[in-house]
């Protein structure tokens, strides 16, 4: 089967991108904010009981994440003047109603990520995904107040028709294909993807590689610099992945602060959002 979505394009045949005010690379941070439901398997740290009903051991592990290591991640934000690019469950709004309320304090970006990160989408039918996506984006708007831009899949799940389902809601760019460090228009008319990272991912590293604190501060810095490197000719996109559950633990914490401190501390950089990385190119970029 070949892949319709979207064309092959290099990036160096590309028309170059400017982002505002001279930036070279555009950085946001994507926050997953999540709800997983008790009596079903999911991202677990240890899986000699990831199938017991109930799975006290993972499943609290993942509830940290609301309770306890989004508060600490807030500040870090905060101190380092960013706005978050939440990728969103709809089920935070009823759940978690004091996290919705500290992010619109903030003017954050409300992504759609599904109903809850323990049901995927990827073999609905198109009727069911229309919906599910309906009712998504729908209790999204009526938490946040915005009605969300763009969309990344529990687990960056989509089916074939998701993109064109998302399109007729309203939204305008979606965060499942992490192919580019550039955004590009998809084979459907008015969507977009944006950049987002599985590598430079909490997840993927401290749980997936165990690395160290001291690791994901090498790395982070790594990945800005080639990035800066890479965009004297024509801007870059930085995503930086967390999860509460994850990058909130304590022993992690100030090495989240000496990541985020390092970018906001470099000429060049755009401090922004998935939302208004997707509205500049949609307005500014040549077709390709």
């Amino acid at each position: 089967m070949d892949n319709e979505l979207y064309d092959y394009s290099p990036i160096v045949e590309r028309e170059p991108i400017q982002w505002p005010d001279g930036a070279r690379v555009a950085f946001y941070v994507g926050l997953n904010v999540e709800h997983y439901q008790i009596d079903r398997p999911s991202t677990s740290i240890f899986a000699g009981t990831a199938d017991l009903v109930p799975d006290a051991l993972n499943y609290g592990w993942r509830d940290y994440g609301p309770r306890v290591g989004f508060w600490r991640l807030l500040e870090s934000l905060d101190r380092h003047g960013m706005r978050a690019s939440v990728l969103l469950n709809s089920d935070v709004g009823e759940r978690y109603p004091q996290i919705i309320r500290a992010g619109r304090e903030r003017d954050w970006a409300w992504l759609a990520h599904g109903k809850n990160n323990s049901i995927f989408q990827a073999d609905m039918s198109v009727d069911e995904e229309r919906a599910y996506l309906t009712e998504v984006v729908g209790a999204i708007e009526r938490a946040t107040g915005r009605r969300p831009r763009g969309w990344m899949g529990p687990a960056l799940t989509e089916t074939f028709q998701t993109p064109k389902l998302l399109a007729e809601l309203g939204l305008n760019y979606v965060l499942d294909w992490t192919n580019d460090d550039q955004p590009y228009r998809l084979n459907v008319p008015g969507m977009l993807s944006v950049p987002y990272s599985v590598e430079l991912n909490d997840i993927g590293l401290f749980v997936g590689k165990s690395l160290s604190g001291p690791d994901f501060v090498r790395i982070v810095r790594d990945q800005f610099d080639q990035l800066y490197a890479d965009s004297a000719d024509s801007g870059r996109v930085m995503a930086l992945a967390l999860h509460p559950f994850v990058i909130g633990q304590p022993f992690r914490h100030k090495y989240l602060d000496q990541a985020l401190e390092y970018i906001a501390s470099r000429p060049g950089v755009w401090l922004t959002t998935s939302d208004e990385i997707a509205e500049h190119y949609a307005r500014t970029a040549k077709s390709q």
